[in-house]
């Protein structure tokens, strides 16, 4: 069995009670949708393991991404202007989760040329530029550093995510990381969420998961 893993998504506004005409300083503001961010999360995993939070323990691996110390749920998260993702699994390891808004206003091509694999860049240009394609280039090397653990440590350009113009999944690797799959989803019309995990081969090959979307 490849395992499953669930995603919850939820947008951000209804996590916020508060909004930043609330706080005089921005890092207020910022402490406080972080820990919003946290609690939410918290319960979303406690409840999963049908627990209750204060039974949750959390530690950090050596580059700094938290895991489950208490229990064995595999869980990542992210969040954008807009919308707020968590991903879990019990079986499914090294979780990687990024979200994008495709209306986000982004230097294109300044970023690409700076953080796109060679192969990547050229096959934008041949897509005219496409926003799509870009976000779920751009997402898919966050999930797949998340998951790998180093995150901003390896370059970006370095990684060839080899995301297809039409397919929304795939594979990629890197020397330094080893081999991951993905899955791209476009939510709500305007929301790119791009889930890694490391893809471990069986005896039948690579096997894809149960993806499960849950929308609150």
């Amino acid at each position: 069995m490849a395992g499953q893993i669930e995603i919850h998504v939820q947008a951000l506004a209804q996590l916020l009670q508060k909004n930043k005409a609330d706080f005089a300083d921005l890092r207020l503001f910022n402490h406080y949708k972080k820990e919003q961010i946290r609690t939410y999360r918290n319960t979303l995993l406690a409840n999963q393991l049908l627990c209750s939070v204060d039974d949750l323990n959390f530690s950090k691996h050596e580059h700094g991404k938290p895991f489950l110390s208490s229990h064995t749920l595999h869980f990542n998260h992210s969040h954008s202007q807009q919308y707020y993702a968590l991903a879990m699994s019990e079986r499914v390891k090294d979780l990687g989760l990024d979200v994008e808004e495709l209306d986000r206003k982004v230097r294109f091509d300044a970023l690409a040329q700076h953080a796109f694999h060679a192969e990547e860049y050229r096959i934008w240009q041949q897509q005219d530029q496409d926003a799509e394609y870009w976000f779920r280039v751009w997402t898919t090397k966050e999930a797949v550093l998340k998951a790998s653990g180093l995150g901003i440590r390896l370059d970006l350009n370095s990684l060839n995510t080899q995301v297809h113009p039409s397919n929304q999944g795939g594979m990629c690797s890197h020397p330094l990381i080893g081999s991951f799959a993905y899955q791209n989803f476009i939510l709500h019309q305007n929301m790119v969420l791009t889930v890694a995990w490391r893809a471990e081969q069986s005896c039948r090959g690579f096997q894809f998961p149960q993806i499960q979307i849950i929308q609150h």
